[in-house]
């Protein structure tokens, strides 16, 4: 049975023979022997189990289980890094949540359990076998009529209901993989299928008869990127006839508006590529109200490409730390964002502004204390940093940009601030040059003599005036303090100035 929720959010309740095995009070329950589902959705593992005695120390899920060995977490998995939830607890619940599914993910997955008794083990066996698949659609027939059907590589679960595309156009529903109607067999038209409630995992597009229809395929369904970067959005297209014009739109606009032409993204789109080569979509200094789906339109003199068909989706997020308690005296730092960022990037940690050799992953355990701050980046984005957090208190050290990029012309002024907060009192403070081999005062700087001044005081905002700006003056400033016994790190980014 399915549910359809606020947001078009798929809820499946998975109705199916239950699974226990157990012995001496050990069990493991799982809700479904086997579930098929489409690549790029999420599925949820639904499992309980029971012990006779003592406390739980840990739980884990695993798929592979070599003779002698103990079975490897697939927390602890690149594989599957920022896509498993563990929806369980200590007690009873051990619900696992995969999400942005792979074919490869396809597996047996079993729960494993460690108490804190003498032979405390238990691994829930048979496991619940999962099965991930694509779409396609499959063209058979004769010379004139074709028959279209929505296949996959196992039975997807739920008999859900499919839905057909023609040339980019809603066409149908059924809850037959096979489309009702054969269909005439030309060179012109495209069609594709989806599964309702996953319409952006839709199939490729094909042609009925030869290789030249009209058709679009998007190179990603979705893509989550950072606020403040640029990103590419790619589709190809055929067009039977002769193209007149192409053009990206959002979904959520009543009737395609040409993004070019958009008040809200003037100066920062441009359309770059070919027909049949990958025509791209490029946004810059992204905000978090870009995010929305795109989808790509073309014309011809007597054809327009579909509006229905669904194209790539956009999430645009920041980052934050999230402090969460560990062992006594240790906290667990997260650096977190509202989707799971494309291409499984490397994170970067800073303490104090000073960058950390190590880690390089989501996750960070510390000591806990009053004076020390934390913030994360991006690998290939360190500008685009985390605003730095305490792990105890609101009195820790740290600094805060107001703005990461400031674009100016030249001959004008402009003012570059900060906010500042020290743990210690603090004994001087001043804005340097990132490209200086040595943090430079840039009062004491003969480059800026007469041209530099500051103002503002501990804990509002603290600000570098510049002058008669010239073009060399674009660079990447920074701001650092000193305490009697402590000196703000030099390598967190700060503001980057470009002069025109």
């Amino acid at each position: 049975m399915a549910l359809r929720t606020a947001g078009s959010v798929l809820v499946v309740f998975l109705w199916s023979v239950t699974v226990v095995l157990g012995q001496d009070g050990w069990s493991v329950t799982y809700t479904t022997q086997s579930i098929c589902t489409l690549k790029g959705s999420s599925v949820d593992l639904f499992c309980s189990y029971t012990y006779p005695r003592g406390k739980v120390t840990t739980t884990f899920w695993f798929t592979e289980w070599g003779t002698g060995v103990e079975p490897k977490d697939l927390g602890q998995d690149p594989e599957y890094a920022g896509r498993l939830e563990y929806h369980g607890d200590k007690k009873k619940d051990c619900t696992l949540k995969i999400t942005d599914l792979r074919e490869r993910d396809s597996a047996t997955y079993k729960f494993r359990l460690l108490t804190d008794q003498e032979g405390g083990k238990y691994s829930g066996r048979p496991g619940v076998t999962l099965s991930v698949t694509g779409l396609q659609v499959k063209v058979t027939g004769g010379h004139q009529d074709k028959t279209l059907t929505c296949s996959t590589t196992c039975t997807l679960t739920d008999n859900p209901t499919y839905i057909w595309y023609k040339n980019g156009q809603h066409l149908d529903e059924s809850t037959s993989p096979q489309y009702k109607n054969t269909v005439s067999s030309n060179y012109i038209d495209g069609y594709s299928c989806a599964v309702k409630g996953h319409e952006d995992l839709h199939s490729p597009a094909v042609c009925v008869q030869g290789q030249s229809c009209s058709r679009v395929n998007y190179t990603k369904r979705r893509i989550c990127v950072l606020k403040g970067s640029t990103v590419d959005i790619s589709c190809t297209y055929v067009g039977y006839y002769y193209t007149t014009s192409s053009f990206w739109f959002r979904s959520d606009k009543s009737t395609p508006e040409d993004l070019t032409t958009d008040p809200g993204y003037a100066g920062r789109v441009e359309y770059t590529g070919t027909y049949r080569g990958p025509f791209t979509l490029r946004i810059t200094d992204l905000r978090e109200e870009d995010s929305a789906e795109y989808r790509f339109t073309f014309k011809t003199d007597n054809f327009d490409w579909g509006h229905s068909f669904p194209g790539t989706t956009l999430s645009v997020t920041g980052l934050q730390v999230k402090v969460t308690p560990a062992a006594e005296g240790q906290k667990t730092l997260t650096c977190i964002t509202t989707c799971t960022l494309t291409d499984n990037p490397t994170y970067i940690w800073y303490k104090n502004g000073q960058r950390l050799d190590e880690p390089t992953s989501q996750q960070y355990s510390i000591s806990s204390n009053y004076e020390d701050s934390y913030s994360c980046a991006v690998k290939g984005h360190e500008d685009l940093h985390s605003p730095a957090v305490c792990v105890q208190g609101q009195s820790c050290n740290r600094v805060t940009y107001t703005k990461r990029r400031i674009c100016v012309l030249k001959g004008s002024t402009v003012d570059i601030s900060c906010t500042y907060v020290g743990y210690y009192s603090t004994t001087s403070s001043f804005w340097f040059r990132s490209d200086k081999s040595t943090p430079e005062d840039l009062t004491t700087d003969p480059g800026y003599a007469g041209r530099v001044e500051y103002t503002g005081t501990y804990g509002v905002p603290f600000t570098l005036r510049i002058t008669d700006l010239r073009e060399e003056d674009s660079a990447e400033y920074r701001f650092t303090f000193k305490a009697d016994n402590f000196d703000w790190g030099h390598s967190l980014p700060g503001t980057t100035l470009s002069v025109t």
